[in-house]
């Protein structure tokens, strides 16, 4: 206790810490950012009484506020390496790095988006065959047709009544059973039913000729008979295009093919690539063309940093990476086409599918070529279109960003062939594999495997069975066949078919008289859509020459219109 001059007491006691450094001990506590204690705080006085002491209320003691040299044990000491927060400088700084952070954000949430998106474009597509389009009728029934409905007689008490409890004394009988609480309650409960259903059976009959019930009946039943007949007509109509792509109409294997190639874009539908087809039925080859989305889908930069002098710096990412990114989204929509269209080729009308990707930019005079495939039926059915049992994002050796080179779904276009730019944001075309633009097309409107197609189609049909393709490029094909002695193409024969417009001259009959002697075989097929030359056809008319025969441009295309029944155009 402290105590005044008069040796009374004032009430105040000075407190006494038990060691030195504690109150800085109960700061760190507390969360505060405490200096080095000063020395002798421990016999400092109470905060409520500073400068109190024997001389009573001397505010000039030492320690007292009027003191210089003394120091507020309730107040932190200034540390000279601690920044100002209220320094402008450090207040720029601060906002520069959350604004920083939050563009560094906003850029992980687009590269976020390209990985659901990557995802979802390599989710396998449901099959738009005839069979999952057939619609089912099922009847609904009138809704006064309730339970029991169809019970003509009225409802009898004996349906309702309780099993009596058994007697436990003979003598008692019936006067026992009144006496049991439970059976009274379970026989009044069953009076109860059995009215309610007696005054619904009697409504229900009250109701059953009136005018306003056969008035409902009638349009439900007006209303499930025009039901099934919207689903019969459906089916019908359905099955009649069903008849049409089996006889490979154009109209019916396009509109096919296009509702196929909306439903597999259900799962992402957020990202604009549509595909239209086209069906060739000279090569009954369908051509697709890919819309392909906008290269700045890919996110360009990796984010953002604060350089020293504050500005904030984007940080881009390596050009190569983000062609790589564009490509492999690609790849999967492609990808995702080729199995939609093979998926509903159920009948096996198409001979082969032509994809083509385009980029269209706005303001571009024509789109851009970035990816281009060619393949026939027999390399779909290699080709495994469908995704492996485990996702691409889930597998270790791949990752989400993985290299284009080991990307699946550019390794199977690969496998089919495929062109693919090597850069896209370079703008880098690659010459399509077919176009689909002409209604009847020329040979150069036709793919490496169209033109093969025809080749094989005009001359087995002429005869010639046993069709072998020994090579085949863009330009051409060379072939071996076998015809019946009946037939128009007897023996063993040697095909070079070549779609240009440059003359065929004699070195060219000269190495296929040397390739039919090679092959052991009895004559020798030069076809070309575009002509030959004097020189050449005064050779064939030699007596070493007979067995080479030749067929020009125009022959071509009077074999397409004998033996296929479709026209083929000159070619331009």
């Amino acid at each position: 206790m402290q105590y005044s001059a008069d040796g009374q007491s004032d009430g105040t006691a000075t407190v006494q810490f038990p060691q030195p450094g504690f109150l800085a001990s109960v700061f760190r506590d507390l969360g505060a950012d405490q200096g080095p204690e000063p020395e002798g705080a421990a016999g400092r006085p109470a905060p409520g009484r500073l400068g109190a002491g024997p001389a009573g209320d001397d505010q000039s003691a030492p320690g007292g506020p009027s003191d210089p040299n003394s120091a507020d044990p309730n107040s932190a000491a200034p540390n000279p390496t601690e920044p100002n927060p209220d320094d402008p400088a450090i207040a720029a700084h601060a906002r520069a790095a959350a604004l920083t952070h939050h563009r560094t954000l906003t850029v992980q949430a687009e590269h976020d988006r390209l990985a659901d998106l990557l995802r979802r474009a390599a989710l396998p597509v449901s099959a738009m065959d005839f069979e999952s389009q057939l619609r089912h009728y099922e009847p609904r029934p009138y809704p006064g047709d309730g339970p029991g409905a169809d019970e003509g007689s009225e409802p009898r008490w004996e349906d309702f009544a309780p099993a009596e409890p058994a007697a436990a004394d003979l003598e008692g009988g019936a006067s026992r059973r009144l006496l049991d609480s439970g059976y009274q309650r379970e026989l009044a409960q069953a009076r109860l039913t059995h009215q309610r259903a007696l005054r619904e059976w009697r409504t229900r009959r009250a109701e059953a000729g009136s005018p306003a019930a056969d008035e409902s009946r009638r349009a439900h039943e007006a209303a499930e008979e025009a039901r099934a007949r919207a689903v019969r007509e459906y089916n019908d109509s359905l099955e009649e295009c069903r008849r049409a792509y089996r006889l490979a109409e154009p109209a019916a294997v396009e509109s096919l093919l296009e509702r196929a190639l909306a439903a597999a874009e259900t799962a992402t539908q957020d990202l604009s690539a549509p595909c239209r087809a086209v069906f060739r039925p000279l090569t009954r080859t369908a051509v697709l063309d890919l819309d392909l989305p906008p290269l700045d889908l890919v996110p360009s930069l990796t984010g953002y940093r604060l350089a020293p002098d504050g500005d904030i710096v984007p940080v881009p990412r390596p050009p190569a990476d983000r062609a790589t990114d564009y490509l492999r989204l690609v790849g999967r929509l492609a990808l995702r086409s080729l199995q939609a269209a093979d998926a509903v080729d159920t009948d096996e009308i198409l001979a082969g599918v032509v994809l083509n990707g385009w980029l269209r930019e706005p303001g571009a005079v024509e789109p851009l070529c970035l990816l281009s495939v060619d393949a026939d039926r027999d390399a779909l059915a290699r080709t495994r279109l469908l995704p492996p049992e485990t996702p691409y994002e889930d597998r270790d050796d791949e990752g989400v960003y993985a290299d284009a080179e080991q990307d699946e779904a550019l390794v199977r276009l690969r496998q089919l062939g495929a062109a693919v730019t090597p850069d896209p944001y370079a703008r880098t075309v690659v010459r399509p594999a077919a176009q689909a633009g002409a209604t009847v097309p020329a040979a150069p409107d036709l793919s490496a495997n169209e033109f093969a197609q025809l080749v094989r189609d005009l001359l087995t049909r002429g005869g010639l069975a046993e069709w072998s393709v020994r090579l085949r490029g863009p330009a051409g094909l060379v072939a071996t066949g076998e015809g019946s002695p009946g037939s128009a193409l007897p023996g063993r024969w040697v095909v070079w078919a070549s779609r240009d417009s440059a003359s065929v001259g004699v070195e060219q009959i000269e190495t296929l008289a040397e390739a039919v002697r090679e092959e052991s075989a009895d004559r020798g097929l030069r076809l070309t859509t575009g002509r030959f030359a004097d020189e050449a056809l005064d050779l064939t008319a030699e007596e070493s020459h007979r067995h080479i025969h030749l067929i020009d441009g125009d022959g071509v295309r009077e074999l397409a219109r004998t033996h296929l029944g479709l026209p083929l155009a000159a070619g331009r």
